[in-house]
């Protein structure tokens, strides 16, 4: 802890001594009275002067000043109270799932969206989900990486643009650009704790800029640190209630530790050298189950009042973007660049017990380190555009083209022995909790890209204005895909327009998807697909091209293909008033989804298993990644703006955004009939998946009503939201589905500017809303009484304060 606040004490004093010489140039802070609809964006699109109210297909511009003002400090949530189509689920007692979060864009899978960092391709986490959560056999972008304090502005891209980036970018782009310069810093502490008394946090941050050489360039540096205690709604065992509340489940504990660089430097009159990077550190712990002394697991020489094994991720992130641009005399612009990033998760587990271990050699540690999942990607893109005058059209024509080779890395390594020793005994194995990757599951996966693309853009008269895109790439495990885009917008009078366009795009299965193998102990809930009593189990995951698997009807994976498409108009009907409406489709094929849990427990099938060779089968079920069906997912994007100017009484800018959004299996594929020849209920794709997590266990709508009222020094700023209804589906029987009813909730927050200083008071869920209790039948004998699944989590009001120093 001693540390935590030394590292964040030298970044407050290096910023504020880079301040002091800047100090009484620095321009006194403004009020924006309106959203900046002539921002040039550089998100899908490649010529250099499109703006926000002037795109082709529909964008967000998010200024850092709105990210502040939604008073959180994590990236995923404030885009969630902002984007109503964007979702960020809270996941709880799911190993190491809370560690790296996942965010949603129109209720696809968190892999389908595709994240850059000043227009470069961002890395994805090494960690993959694959417990019973929104976002299930996904490995994605941890948003959480990049501090807010790094950030000028994000472009939300809501449309396909595989054409113009290549994979991942289904259901749309979230670029994220940092700010620059030497001017200009910021310091700010903040903290806070929920309502109930627990989980507080506090987070320090540092953004500060250095000129180089006179002004030739500059370098900016953000700093981060915070700690985040954990939560718990845990209730009391049913059947133990004399125990009190054993379970943990809520936030898991965090530290994070980060360090951003941008910079630039000018090469002559004519080019510029530039790189950004970071490198940060944060170590999560969740809890497992507790193991009651009525649990199989119970171990009393060790824990003589049960135990509740702890899951700690200690993870690594790191990126370095390295590049020159310029322009050539005849106009081209051009940019050449190198991007690596990687993310390390080192797995321990604590407060736990080896029984098979103990039984074996007498003794077995109590903490265990089970493994690491490493993840990278390196890339070098070439760039080129220009704009030409044809002669028969009356504006000039985009032309932009390029090439990209990828890389990319997964690797698994073994934990220590006594993390996954099973022994003969038939005693329990593995750490309990968390067990460890085996030497069966290590390995390390590469594999390789190369990518070429063309766009097209101009206005073909001067109200039409239109994109084509292509793109075409090889990858080395699964050969060639080729993807295409075409935009239009027509602005019958300046204040309106129609815009629409249509594309195809893809997915590689990750290589995570295609090699990942582990063998887990999770928590089976009534009515599982395993047909065994509610309990902890230990199942596995597996290659689809392992034996096993391919027995049980794996198949090698396929990428996946989407069709986009997407209808709009904009409308500025007084100054003060912005409307737009967006109507879109996406239809998927061959989506990579990871199985259910096949049960392997019965006689049947481990004999048949057996018959073929298959004889360590130390679990009672197993999964695999398959392209087991198709969705389609509709929706509409609503977004108004209003700005009132009240003169010396103040402005007030308020705005409404509403998503509506529904997800649909329109095709399950036939069950394998490795499966079916078997003559057991035995589904690739149970229930739970179908109609639950692929579709409705995600909200179809939510609604943001949210506003900012200014006068003089103070402000106030509130948001009113509401999530829609959703359904947990049971992965046998209906009798176990359970409807969640809509919920609001209000956030607030109130400024006050002293000079250079701001002070904020604020609280977040105001009314203490939590979502419907789970039903007993489903809610594990009391402990578990929230769903997972819930939108907005299930901690209740969180009340904060901030202190921050601009110059």
């Amino acid at each position: 802890m001693h540390q935590r606040y030394s590292t964040l004490a030298s970044a407050l004093l290096l910023a504020l001594s880079a301040s002091a010489a800047a100090q009484d140039a620095a321009p006194a802070a403004s009020t924006d009275k309106a959203k900046n609809l002539s921002t040039v964006i550089v998100t899908g699109t490649r010529a250099d002067n499109r703006t926000e109210s002037s795109s082709l297909t529909p964008i967000d511009v998010v200024s850092a000043k709105v990210l502040q003002q939604t008073g959180t400090t994590e990236l995923s949530t404030a885009l969630s109270r902002i984007i109503p189509s964007l979702t960020f689920p809270r996941p709880a007692a799911a190993d190491t799932a809370d560690s790296q979060r996942p965010a949603q864009l129109r209720g696809l899978s968190p892999d389908q969206v595709l994240v850059l960092v000043n227009g470069k391709r961002w890395h994805p986490g090494a960690i993959l989900l694959t417990n019973g959560v929104l976002g299930r056999g996904s490995q994605a972008v941890d948003l959480n990486t990049i501090p807010m304090a790094a950030i000028d502005h994000i472009e939300v891209l809501r449309d396909g643009a595989s054409a113009q980036y290549g994979s991942d970018a289904i259901a749309g782009v979230i670029n994220i650009v940092l700010k620059g310069g030497a001017d200009g810093g910021a310091v700010e502490l903040s903290g806070g704790q929920y309502s109930a008394g627990d989980g507080r946090q506090w987070k320090g941050s540092a953004s500060f800029g250095l000129p180089l050489n006179h002004d030739q360039g500059w370098l900016r540096f953000t700093l981060q640190d915070g700690h985040q205690d954990y939560s718990n709604r845990a209730g009391p065992n049913r059947t133990r209630a004399w125990e009190g509340t054993t379970q943990r489940y809520g936030d898991p504990e965090v530290g994070d530790h980060n360090l951003f660089l941008n910079g630039q430097y000018k090469l002559g009159e004519a080019a510029e050298l530039y790189t950004f990077g970071h490198i940060g550190k944060r170590d999560s712990t969740s809890p497992a189950f507790f193991r009651n002394l009525a649990n199989s697991n119970s171990v009393p020489s060790l824990y003589p009042n049960g135990y509740l094994p702890l899951e700690n991720a200690d993870s690594l992130d790191q990126s370095l973007v390295l590049g020159v641009r310029g322009k050539t005399a005849g106009g081209w612009r051009w940019d050449v660049s190198a991007n690596y990033g990687g993310n390390r998760v080192s797995y321990a587990t604590n407060n736990s017990v080896n029984r098979a271990f103990l039984h074996d050699f007498g003794s077995s540690p109590t903490s265990f380190h089970d493994g690491i999942l490493s993840a990278s990607q390196q890339a070098f893109d070439v760039d080129l555009a220009k704009e030409f005058s044809t002669g028969w059209l009356p504006n000039p024509v985009t032309l932009a083209f390029g090439a990209e080779y990828l890389r990319q890395t997964y690797k698994i390594d073994a934990g220590d022995l006594a993390s996954y020793y099973t022994g003969t005994s038939g005693v329990s194995g593995g750490a309990q909790g968390f067990g460890g990757f085996q030497p069966a599951n290590a390995g390390s996966h590469a594999r390789h890209d190369v990518a070429e693309y063309v766009s097209l853009e101009t206005n073909l008269t001067d109200k039409l204005g239109a994109s084509l895109a292509g793109r075409h790439e090889h990858y080395s495990d699964f050969g060639n895909t080729t993807s295409g885009a075409l935009a239009l917008r027509y602005d019958f009078t300046d204040r309106f327009a129609l815009r629409g366009s249509a594309s195809t795009g893809f997915r590689a299965p990750s290589l995570a998807q295609q090699n990942y193998s582990y063998v887990s102990s999770l928590f089976f809930g009534a009515g599982n697909s395993l047909g065994l009593p509610q309990g902890i189990y230990n199942t596995g995951i597996v290659p689809a091209t392992s034996k096993v698997a391919t027995l049980l009807g794996g198949e090698p994976l396929k990428p996946e293909k989407s069709r986009n498409l997407t209808v709009g108009a904009v409308w500025n009907p007084i100054d003060p008033l912005n409307l737009s409406i967006d109507v879109y489709q996406i239809k998927i094929d061959n989506r990579i989804v990871l199985s259910s849990n096949l049960a392997t427990s019965s006689a049947t099938v481990h004999n048949y298993l057996v018959a073929n060779g298959v004889t360590d089968l130390n679990y009672s079920g197993i999964a695999y990644f398959t392209n087991a069906v198709n969705t389609r997912t509709r929706g509409v994007d609503l977004v108004g703006s209003y700005l009132f100017d009240f003169g010396n009484a103040g402005t007030l800018q308020a705005t409404l955004s509403y998503n509506y959004n529904k997800n649909k299996v329109t095709d399950l594929k036939a069950n394998p009939a490795a499966l079916s020849a078997l003559g057991l209920n035995l589904k690739r794709i149970d229930r739970r998946d179908q109609y639950g997590l692929l579709a409705d266990t995600t909200p179809r709508s939510k609604l943001i009503l949210s506003g900012l009222y200014s006068v003089d020094r103070w402000s106030l700023s509130g948001a009113l939201t509401r999530y829609g209804s959703f359904v947990s589906y049971n992965s046998t029987t209906a009798t176990l589905d359970q409807k969640f009813d809509s919920k609001w909730l209000l956030d607030l927050a109130v400024n006050y500017n002293l000079d250079r200083w701001t002070f904020t008071l604020g609280a977040d869920n105001v009314f203490n809303t939590y979502p419907d209790r789970v039903i007993p039948a489903n809610d594990n004998n009391g402990t578990l009484p929230y769903s997972v699944f819930s939108p907005f989590g299930f901690n209740g009001a969180y009340v904060y304060g901030k202190l921050a120093y601009r110059w």
